[in-house]
């Protein structure tokens, strides 16, 4: 590792240009350069919390390979900064980078509570499992301050209406309460990611993340409380995780997960750039195999858009991968089942309250 020009505690190394605010990043990116050949401090490398207020908070899923039809997103940008994150590109459509402003400029939701409770509560609605998040980790660090995702779980558990969540951070089990309560209508399905079980490769692939033991800790107290559990070993990284595939598959499958999930990395919009950086920074000496085995995967390109194949990769080496899960899955998960969440419950309590007949 380059530790002169590498950023602790951050994953991408770099502010990326906006593609909607081109000249606006140029100019910034000279006066940080300007600031450095000067010997000035020109980035703390502080964390700012921005509060917005959509007007908004469920989100319509339209992409037929996403395994959701509804999302919300307490938080924009994520501190966890995770260096392969396709949600990064969406931080451009605030006027911010995909790099470090992602990582550090995080926009707050605050109104989410209210906002989720006048749409599950609209006559119209039809229940669906809403998902928290499908962006950005839910319980990212701004949650501990904010508790606005707490805040959503007590609305769900309100009007009994079914939630997913998605993390990779174990602040969810300050919740646990709240889980167990909706668990008992069947009405909650968690998804942990876990990207490897070595602690050097999270160190640098997902900085500011939960380590891999409390994750798998994370795991176990969940399924112990019979909270279902599925294992996101996403994204499967050629060269960087794709060894560990059956050791994952069993590390969370021997704490409780009833299945799991993956996807093999494809580094879309500016996130290509970003990772490029990133990798040959942390890892120079395997840079250029990682990034051609990624692109293997994608028909010599970093990414792929085609759905249905965008996130599974094509090719000798994403066909390898997809064996071995194959064989994870019969030899860990043959007898286990994902239950699905109960959307019949939510029509009678849409009031807040039982409704008399």
């Amino acid at each position: 590792m380059n530790s002169k020009k590498y950023i602790k505690g951050r994953g991408a190394q770099q502010n990326t240009a906006n593609k909607f605010l081109k000249d606006v990043y140029e100019t910034r990116d000279d006066f940080l350069e300007f600031c450095r050949i000067e010997g000035e401090e020109a980035d703390n490398n502080k964390t700012q919390y921005v509060p917005i207020f959509p007007k908004t908070i469920v989100n319509k899923v339209t992409s037929p390979d996403i395994g959701m039809t509804y999302s919300m997103n307490p938080y924009q940008g994520c501190e966890h900064g995770c260096i392969y994150c396709y949600a990064r590109n969406t931080h451009e459509f605030w006027g911010y980078s995909a790099g470090l402003d992602f990582e550090r400029k995080i926009l707050i939701k605050k109104d989410a509570p209210k906002l989720l409770e006048a749409k599950i509560k609209n006559k119209k609605w039809i229940a669906k499992t809403i998902v928290l998040s499908g962006n950005t980790d839910c319980y990212q660090p701004a949650e501990k301050k904010f508790k606005i995702t707490e805040a959503c779980l007590k609305v769900f558990l309100k009007y009994k209406h079914p939630v997913g969540i998605i993390t990779k951070n174990s602040l969810i089990l300050r919740d646990l309460h709240i889980l167990k309560a909706l668990n008992e209508h069947q009405l909650v399905g968690v998804n942990i990611s876990v990207t490897s079980l070595s602690e050097k490769t999270r160190s640098v692939l997902e900085p500011r993340t939960t380590t891999i033991k409390k994750r798998l800790d994370t795991i176990k107290i969940l399924s112990e409380n019979n909270i279902p559990v599925n294992a996101m070993l996403a994204p499967i990284i050629p060269g960087i995780n794709s060894h560990e595939i059956l050791s994952l598959a069993k590390a969370v499958s021997d704490n409780g997960a009833l299945s799991f999930g993956f996807t093999v990395v494809r580094l879309n919009g500016a996130i290509g750039e970003i990772f490029t950086d990133w990798i040959k920074k942390t890892l120079p000496n395997k840079a250029d195999k990682v990034l051609n085995q990624i692109a293997e995967c994608h028909n010599g390109n970093l990414n792929d858009s085609r759905f249905g194949i965008r996130t599974k990769g094509e090719g000798k080496i994403a066909t390898q991968i997809h064996d071995l899960l194959r064989l994870a899955n019969n030899k860990y998960f043959k007898q286990k089942v994902f239950p699905k969440l109960n959307t019949k419950l939510h029509e009678q309590y849409k009031d807040g309250q039982m409704k008399l007949f």
